[in-house]
């Protein structure tokens, strides 16, 4: 995505910093949507957000809701050594999602039992490459929401 990651200043997890481009998506997943980019001259997704489409070059720009479903298209469990904020936390995962109502389109994030649980919530043995998921949303910092997967079926 275009925006970048940042780590606080007391060690705590890394939080994202939207840009211009990205921050209509940080708005939207703070209200719980899950919406992505989009070019409304040739209706192409663009994600991460940029200003001008890669297909058409134009600089029009709507933002799609999504459903919030998609799959693992990949996932990792980190190793030590950790940043001090996750270590307490593992095992845990990290996530490439592909969506399924946009088939290319892939976000970064970390499959959970619910919302608000921990990141070691989902024993690893329960992660399957092509595994169906919901998106849900956190506050993991005050004004910061980040989308997180939740298993289909669980």
């Amino acid at each position: 995505m275009s925006s970048m990651m940042r780590g606080t200043t007391d060690n705590g997890p890394l939080l994202p910093v939207a840009d211009a481009d990205g921050l209509p998506f940080w708005e939207y997943a703070a209200r719980g949507e899950l919406r992505v980019q989009a070019c409304p001259d040739c209706h192409a997704p663009r994600f991460p957000p940029r200003p001008c489409c890669p297909g058409c070059g134009s600089f029009a720009t709507e933002w799609r809701r999504m459903s919030g479903r998609g799959h693992i298209w990949s996932y990792v469990l980190p190793h030590p050594p950790l940043l001090p904020a996750y270590a307490a936390q593992v095992p845990y995962n990290v996530v490439i999602v592909e969506l399924a109502d946009s088939p290319g389109i892939r976000l970064v994030g970390n499959v959970v039992a619910a919302a608000d649980a921990g990141l070691g919530s989902v024993p690893p043995s329960r992660l399957r490459i092509g595994a169906p998921v919901t998106a849900v949303f956190a506050e993991v910092s005050p004004g910061v929401t980040v989308p997180r997967w939740i298993l289909e079926g669980r």
